[in-house]
Order: C-alpha cells, then structure tokens, then sequence
C-alpha cells in the first residue's frame, strides 16, 4: 500500500470531523472536507461514493437527484 493509499477500514472515520490520516495529520487543515460534504449531500438528498484512486487517495464523488424545472 502506497503512502498515500487509505485504508478501506478508515474511510468510514474521514467524514467525521477533524479526522486526517497519515501525513495529513502535519499539513494544513482542520480534517471538516469530508464531514462538510456530507452534511450538504444530506441536506439535498445526494449520495456519495468513495473508490480508491489509481494514483492513490480516494475518489470521491457526490451525485446530486435530477430535478424537474
């Protein structure tokens, strides 16, 4: 596993506030990315998906209900 990669039993703790990993941890940031996305994905009834990145990471995508105008 590379530095970057996060692993599949940690991801679940990144969309709780101020939760970093690895060398996240030293670098700037307060850990509320994910936690904010999921609280406005909720809000507008959207999902999110999070797959590991080829280049290590995560994806992460948020899809949002079509609505009619």
């Amino acid at each position: 596993m590379a530095s970057s990669d996060v692993p599949p039993d940690a991801v679940e703790r990144l969309y709780q506030p101020f939760q970093r990993l690895g060398t996240a941890r030293t670098g700037e940031g307060l850990g509320l990315g994910l936690s904010i996305v999921q609280a406005v994905a909720a809000a507008h009834d959207a999902t999110l998906t999070t797959v590991p990145a080829p280049c290590g990471g995560l994806t992460v995508t948020v899809a949002f209900p079509a609505v009619d105008l």
